[in-house]
């Protein structure tokens, strides 16, 4: 069955309505919530209509009464630090993700109510996938309220010059169509690894969804960026000691770029390695024409840095907020904040627009709307 309505949905930790955005013109935002005041504020200056559903604030201090009507979806972008190297895994029992149990108890209640969402998508970093009895507890919730449940690993690299590798739960209380259950290039290592640890009666309601490839991506970094007259580039100094924070190989590969006198740009990020039984800072470089991962300015994670190799010289800088916002696929109309630090924290905590659009076509929809499947994204 095809529908005229708009599909409802609830977005938690909404943080700039990245996630809305992704889905598109074809669903209404009936709820939203973020407790982080510079994300909430962004939220409200690219959403005209922010006044009548979004909520700043404690998601448990959330109440069932605060979500109107039924949603066909519950989309949940839980706090990732506890999930990542920078937070040190700790795992859903860790402050920060343990607000994805605020979320939950709503989600109970609304069952309670006769109100559970149609189909519900958590999304997180992978170490997720590979935080064992968290991702058997997430599944075990899931089965708890009667949905069937199954996961991708979808890279951002497949529609952005940038690698963002997220883990994307979805489930759903309906039956699931046969055109929906199949293969898939986002059935990762990760996620068969993490589907064969769960007992027998969570793997039961375990769903392979199915959706080819996107069509193969036209973008790279370099043709994301500001002109080299509009930015702020390091000084000569400052440039040489990123350099000498370089690895033999990484120092071997700029060397060759340099020689070659042609244009390369590449991300660059400063880490923590061991190195015969000594921490040492390094600075790592990527010229294939993909960023790395875009974090926020703080914790265990530099602000990424941008190199430019042409006619022998080397130039450095770091990545400014608009060049952040292409690399997860928001319009240049975007409002940031304006401060820099506030800006990235608000697109490093965020989900890539398209992904979101590819799995809202090859899945949400058809599986909503009785359609058939769309199978690569268009």
């Amino acid at each position: 069955m095809s529908r005229n309505a708009p599909r409802r949905f609830y977005e938690f930790f909404a943080g700039g309505g990245m996630a809305r955005l992704g889905l598109g013109d074809g669903w209404t935002c009936a709820f939203a919530n973020d407790f982080d005041p510079v994300k909430s504020a962004t939220y409200r200056a690219n959403h005209e209509d922010a006044e009548g559903h979004f909520h700043q604030g404690d998601v448990w201090k959330l109440e069932p009464a605060d979500l109107p009507g039924r949603a066909d979806l519950a989309w949940a972008s839980s706090p990732c630090q506890d999930f990542s190297l920078a937070g040190a895994r700790a795992g859903l029992t860790g402050g920060r993700s343990s607000a994805f149990f605020g979320f939950w108890r709503l989600m109970e209640a609304l069952g309670a109510q006769g109100r559970a969402p149609r189909t519900i998508v958590i999304e997180n970093v992978c170490g997720l996938l590979t935080s064992g009895a968290d991702f058997t507890a997430l599944c075990a919730a899931l089965g708890a309220q009667g949905y069937s449940f199954g996961a991708l690993e979808i890279d951002a690299a497949r529609f952005l010059p940038q690698s963002r590798p997220r883990v994307f739960v979805v489930a759903t209380l309906a039956p699931v169509p046969a055109s929906l259950i199949g293969d898939s290039p986002f059935h990762s290592r990760l996620v068969r690894e993490a589907h064969a640890r769960l007992p027998a009666e969570l793997a039961a309601r375990w769903i392979w969804w199915r959706g080819a490839a996107p069509a193969t991506r036209n973008s790279d970094l370099a043709s994301l960026l500001e002109p080299d007259d509009a930015v702020t580039w390091h000084s000569a100094a400052r440039t040489q000691a990123l350099i000498a924070l370089m690895a033999p190989l990484h120092r071997a590969r700029l060397d060759a770029l340099r020689a070659s006198g042609h244009r390369a740009v590449g991300g660059l990020f400063r880490r923590m390695r061991v190195e015969n039984g000594v921490r040492v800072q390094r600075a790592e470089a990527r010229f294939d024409g993909v960023a790395g991962c875009l974090r926020t300015p703080r914790g265990g994670s530099s602000r990424q840095t941008l190199v430019v190799v042409e006619s022998g010289e080397v130039r450095t800088r770091l990545l400014s907020p608009r060049e952040g916002a292409r690399l997860m696929g928001l319009p240049e109309t975007y409002q940031l904040p304006k401060a820099a630090t506030s800006a990235l924290h608000v697109i490093g905590d965020g989900v890539a627009v398209p992904a979101v659009r590819w799995l809202a076509v090859t899945i949400l929809e058809p599986l909503l709307d009785g359609t058939p499947a769309v199978l690569a994204a268009e």
